[in-house]
């Protein structure tokens, strides 16, 4: 799955979660040079005529928006989520794509997560609710790693509460 849970120094839980990345750097270089390679060859019957020049333009293009697609996709995919559980505070930190930072922080005992099975933007949407404001974790994961975050989560933050009390 793409999350896992850490402890710190002071051994306090942290959650760590991250958006699959199926093409890696060098899956990213070989499939590049086998698609401009396969986009090339029907230039090939046209070398050495007039017609290469008008085809030319669009093979540029076409090599040009493969490679511009490939990697803004690289850079939507470069979100990070970190979750830390205190014992008098929760925080998530969500790092997005192009250096968006975004923060929420309440207290635990407060804090209700909540698995939205319909009505949310996408099946089994997961949720945060504390300190007045409602925070989506893991929007990034498939379905069903919704589902087992949602019941580690809830276990997580109940282990928490009952280490805080008197």
């Amino acid at each position: 799955m793409p999350y896992e849970w850490q402890h710190d120094a002071e051994d306090r839980p942290r959650l760590h979660l991250w958006p699959h990345r199926s093409l890696t750097q060098r899956g990213f270089v070989a499939f590049f040079a086998i698609t401009t390679t396969l986009i090339a060859l029907p230039a090939l019957a046209v070398l050495g005529s007039p017609v290469l020049w008008g085809v030319l333009p669009f093979f540029a293009l076409t090599v040009t928006g493969t490679w511009y697609a490939l990697r803004r996709n690289q850079r939507d995919t470069e979100i990070i989520e970190d979750l830390m559980l205190q014992g008098d505070a929760i925080s998530l930190v969500r790092y997005g794509p192009r250096g968006r930072r975004q923060n929420w922080r309440a207290n635990p005992h407060w804090v209700r997560v909540t698995l939205h099975r319909t009505g949310g933007p996408v099946p089994n949407y997961l949720t945060m609710k504390g300190e007045g404001r409602e925070v989506e974790i893991g929007a990034f994961l498939s379905e069903d790693e919704r589902i087992a975050l949602y019941a580690e989560l809830a276990s997580a933050l109940a282990r928490l509460r009952q280490a805080s009390m008197p």
